[in-house]
């Protein structure tokens, strides 16, 4: 196996998996925003037919996974593995959306890097030999996170600048050792980073060092520079995130061009609509991936984009005690072509 990691914390898959399925799904106000056109589904009601905000969060997870089973032509038992999580309290927007599909299931905790999380344990599990296939899932809901984060909808708190918008999303990655791609050529694990930020109206500072030190080890790991790949994409953080993130690279001397963007700038129309700081929520880096991001590098748009999302590993418990919020971000490599970094292509 050692021969497989490069550097510190990066891991160089031998036999890079294919993406060969994906879907996602939104909410009211995804379909207002500038990538709607990139969702498999889109729904008005926020309870998605259900009697509560859990139930319809659950309910994306099961309406994600059947639509990326159905584009794949698969059954729920060719699947080997699920690897999925969310938001809530012991992670039930996944355990009861999934539990009817009868397919081995881990249940993650990332945050909001869930989707980097789950998607990069299915294709190390596919990597080592151990599936043929795996679907990675997660999702968020507004109304879900509001309530159990930080004040009931109906309350009606105001936001803060700096507070970004939980997406009404969910998004699903189906991995298999064999397909026509994309591939996931990399994986590097995001360590806990916690800088003392406890504004949980700030979400973008508390994530924004963990998203700078991971990128770092993968750059520093692949001997590579941001300039190598045509995105650098992170997850979630938002404008004050994404600018802190650029400040930290740039006393390094390294300037991010406009390569570097970040999921919660793309998901909203922030002209015209009201989301303050961008959007959050492990389904909105989740949506863009299995959205915008895998349908554009099929279309050869680009040919090697580093996805990274981040996640503050916060609880309601933690915040009321006063507790810091620590950040996680965990980064893969996503290209048209399997084969890894531009210096082993040379």
């Amino acid at each position: 196996m050692n021969d497989k990691r490069i550097g510190k914390r990066t891991i160089a898959l031998a036999h890079p998996p294919s993406v060969i399925s994906f879907a996602n799904i939104g909410g009211k106000f995804e379909g207002q925003g500038p990538l709607a056109d990139y969702f498999d589904e889109l729904s008005e009601d926020s309870f998605f037919g259900e009697k509560t905000w859990e139930k319809a969060e659950s309910a994306m997870q099961k309406k994600v996974l059947q639509r990326a089973l159905d584009q794949a032509r698969l059954k729920p038992q060719d699947l080997d593995y699920i690897f999925a999580g969310d938001l809530l309290n012991q992670c039930i927007g996944s355990s009861f959306g999934l539990r009817d599909f009868n397919i081995p299931f881990y249940g993650l905790y990332g945050a909001c890097s869930t989707m980097g999380e789950s998607l990069s344990l299915a294709a190390l599990a596919i990597d080592g030999g151990y599936a043929d296939r795996a679907a990675a899932v997660t999702s968020s809901h507004f109304c879900t996170a509001e309530r159990q984060y930080r004040m009931p909808v109906p309350y009606g708190s105001q936001r803060t600048p700096t507070a970004q918008w939980t997406a009404t999303a969910s998004g699903c990655t189906i991995l298999a050792a064999d397909g026509p791609g994309p591939y996931i050529t990399h994986v590097t694990c995001g360590k806990i980073v916690d800088k003392g930020i406890t504004d949980a109206n700030n979400m973008g500072a508390a994530m924004a060092p963990a998203a700078y030190d991971t990128l770092s080890a993968f750059f520093r790991d692949t001997k590579t520079k941001p300039g190598d790949y045509d995105l650098v994409i992170t997850g979630d953080l938002g404008e004050l995130g994404h600018a802190i993130v650029r400040d930290f690279f740039s006393r390094d001397g390294i300037q991010l061009g406009e390569n570097f963007q970040d999921c919660g700038l793309l998901l909203y129309d922030r002209q015209n609509q009201d989301m303050h700081a961008g959007a959050s929520g492990c389904g909105c880096s989740a949506s863009v991936l299995n959205g915008y991001l895998l349908t554009e590098l099929r279309r050869g748009k680009w040919k090697r984009i580093v996805f990274a999302p981040t996640g503050a590993l916060l609880s309601p418990t933690s915040s009321f005690q006063g507790e810091s919020i620590p950040g996680i971000c965990h980064a893969v490599c996503i290209s048209a072509e399997r084969k890894c970094t531009p210096q082993e292509n040379n």
